[in-house]
């Protein structure tokens, strides 16, 4: 089978030793909710913010016509996200549904939404929802912090709804009553998001964390003689792209466990803020920028960055470093390896 979130082929094997009724695993995995581990054992994906605020927005708009207790919308990598929502009169609540992720603190937040028919659609943002105050982030300074591939499953999804009820169009505004005092235990007020939480999600879903998914994935990068160490869902686009003959495995911010399996050919590919705060975890302080991304977009010859990517090269043991922007561009690479 193939995991139809981060496309990668679950071997045989890994289905065979699960407990799980086989039918009940495909139908698990095929909806995008279920990863399968090495032993066999499952794991729950989440829905991430961006999906639940596109959850709360389509059932509010859908309560102008009756009361709706369930509503299904698109996600960005094709699949359909479905959860029970409370919605009745053009207010929606959805509450974001617990995820086999350890640190995901949004796991049980309500999103609420509310609507009203207008011309064409309109996406505010309210209380709870975080407002951008600094360069270098995918949201615009100044604007709500609702990324541009959430807010487009935002806009389709409440696209569907309209059409279903033969609508002018639909304004919709989304808020958090938790969002503000849920986002103090966030790096959010750092980076330069204030007040609120952010809109996120590239695939949709939030993938799941535990030890054993750690050791899984340790057993993946030994077996391959070709590997690619990412750190995100738009590393793994990239670097499926720049290394198709080799194995891609999403390591996020454990680099370094993630290097001491590997054996064979390894690049580690990823996005600036990441690669190069692995390289050099302290190149922001005191350089009076919030966010690896803001010094490069105003400051693109700072030293710190070709310091930190030295430093990246010299933890990578050999390994090939690869910078990349959120297009594809290649920012840095050190060829074929030291």
């Amino acid at each position: 089978m193939i995991d139809p979130v981060n496309k990668s082929k679950i071997p045989e094997e890994w289905l065979e030793r699960s407990q799980m009724p086989r039918k009940e695993l495909e139908e698990g995995i095929r909806s995008g909710m279920l990863v399968v581990l090495s032993n066999g054992s499952v794991l729950r994906r989440g829905y991430t913010t961006g999906t639940t605020a596109a959850i709360a927005a389509k059932a509010a708009v859908l309560s102008l016509g009756a009361d709706v207790t369930h509503v299904s919308v698109p996600t960005p990598v094709g699949l359909r996200a479905k959860l029970d929502v409370k919605a009745s009169k053009g207010h929606a609540v959805a509450v974001k549904i617990n995820n086999d992720h350890e640190s995901d603190i949004t796991r049980g937040l309500e999103f609420a939404a509310d609507a009203k028919e207008t011309d064409g659609i309109v996406v505010n943002a309210g209380q709870g929802v975080g407002i951008v105050t600094r360069s270098g982030l995918e949201s615009k300074k100044g604007h709500p912090a609702i990324n541009p591939r959430p807010m487009e499953q935002i806009v389709a999804s409440i696209t569907e709804a309209v059409e279903e009820l033969n609508l002018r169009g639909a304004e919709v505004t989304i808020y958090l009553p938790q969002g503000k005092e849920i986002a103090k235990q966030t790096l959010n007020n750092r980076i330069g998001i204030v007040d609120g939480i952010s809109i996120l999600g590239t695939t949709g879903f939030v993938e799941p964390w535990n030890d054993h998914l750690g050791e899984m994935k340790g057993d993946l990068i030994r077996e391959s003689d070709k590997v690619v160490l990412t750190t995100g869902r738009i590393g793994i686009r990239y670097s499926t792209m720049l290394f198709p003959e080799y194995t891609v495995v999403l390591a996020g911010s454990r680099i370094d466990e993630a290097l001491e399996a590997a054996t064979g050919d390894v690049v580690i590919c990823g996005l600036p803020g990441l690669v190069l705060k692995w390289g050099n975890p302290d190149m922001l302080k005191d350089s009076g920028f919030a966010t690896v991304v803001e010094m490069l977009e105003l400051d693109p010859g700072n030293e710190r960055l070709r310091k930190a990517f030295e430093m990246a090269i010299g933890k990578g043991k050999g390994a090939r470093i690869v910078v990349v922007d959120r297009d594809g561009t290649v920012l840095m690479d050190n060829g074929d390896g030291i």
